[in-house]
């Protein structure tokens, strides 16, 4: 999966302990239209990380849609995860690119950091995600991002940049006009009464916008 498609809704799950509620909730967001699926648990423990990882997996494998992983390296090798997504204090990309192999999907947080982003894209990294654009219930402490910082980066990084942080159906547009080439969303997709009609709906921006 070298040279992936990043591109589209990138949708990020909640920590729910109940396996069958995320399942459900994925599959919905999957239904609706989302180009990738990360998985991020910070609370589990490792017996439900690995036994959600490799379910969420299965469904996603079932729909050619890829599955990252958020962290855990060594979850991502054990079910055999398409790719990786990592933060500044986690696993350096180099080492995770070189355990990975080159067939796996890499991205990696830049926070509101250009020069981050320049040096994930020299060690391998797919994509980088930028944000928070809009104050987010994930990660209430996050640094703020301007719009601006996009266009900047689109003139010195070849690799796709997707936009994270409170993201919302009524903020999302500007984020895809400022040239993120996915937009990562969370609570508000999966705290929908109708998870996957709104999933189309983030869907259907990307068509409105492109």
């Amino acid at each position: 999966m070298r040279n992936p498609k990043i591109n589209g809704l990138y949708a990020i799950t909640p920590e729910l302990e109940n396996t069958n509620n995320l399942l459900d909730k994925a599959r919905q967001v999957l239904e609706g239209g989302a180009q990738l699926l990360q998985y991020r648990n910070k609370s589990a423990s490792r017996i439900l990380l690995k036994e959600q990882a490799g379910l969420l997996l299965q469904l996603c494998r079932g729909f050619g849609i890829p599955l990252i992983i958020n962290d855990y390296l060594d979850i991502a090798i054990e079910i055999d995860a398409d790719g990786l997504h990592v933060g500044q204090q986690d696993e350096s990309l180099l080492n995770v690119r070189n355990q990975l192999g080159c067939n796996k999907i890499v991205g990696a947080s830049c926070y509101n950091n250009l020069d981050l982003a320049l040096q994930a894209e020299k060690e391998g990294a797919d994509y980088v995600a930028f944000g928070a654009f809009f104050p987010s219930l994930t990660k209430p402490n996050t640094v703020p991002v301007t719009l601006s910082l996009i266009g900047e980066g689109k003139k010195k990084i070849t690799i796709p940049i997707v936009g994270i942080g409170g993201i919302r159906l009524a903020n999302a547009r500007t984020v895809i006009q400022s040239g993120c080439a996915a937009i990562a969303v969370c609570n508000d997709l999966f705290q929908s009464e109708n998870i996957k009609i709104k999933a189309a709906q983030y869907a259907q921006l990307f068509t409105e916008t492109n």
